[in-house]
């Protein structure tokens, strides 16, 4: 009984700093989303700690439409920088591979 009690507080206690991390990582985005001359965001970390589900909660929460690129796990988005940096080439790669137009302000 002990350990299950034990077990049960210290569930709810990551629960809790859990949400509270959410909260703060999202703050960060509005910050960022906000910001007058904000860059493109790219979200890297360890595996399973909740990114996808970060971008994707605040991409449908605060744009009209959300654009989910995963460089790591395509190939093709793999070798988008090989040749050069050049914004419409690689915007337009982009449009390709989510069928939709990249919006500034948007997407």
């Amino acid at each position: 009984m002990f350990l299950n009690t034990l077990f049960q507080t210290e569930k709810c206690e990551f629960v809790a700093k859990s949400q509270a991390m959410q909260r703060n990582l999202y703050q960060a985005l509005l910050q960022w989303k906000n910001a007058p001359a904000r860059k493109p965001l790219i979200l890297q970390g360890a595996r399973q700690v909740g990114k996808t589900w970060l971008m994707k909660e605040f991409g449908k929460n605060e744009f009209e439409q959300v654009a989910y690129l995963n460089f790591e796990s395509n190939a093709r988005l793999q070798t988008i920088f090989t040749t050069d940096f050049d914004i419409r080439r690689i915007l337009s790669i982009l449009e390709i591979e989510i069928n939709q137009k990249i919006r500034p302000d948007k997407t």
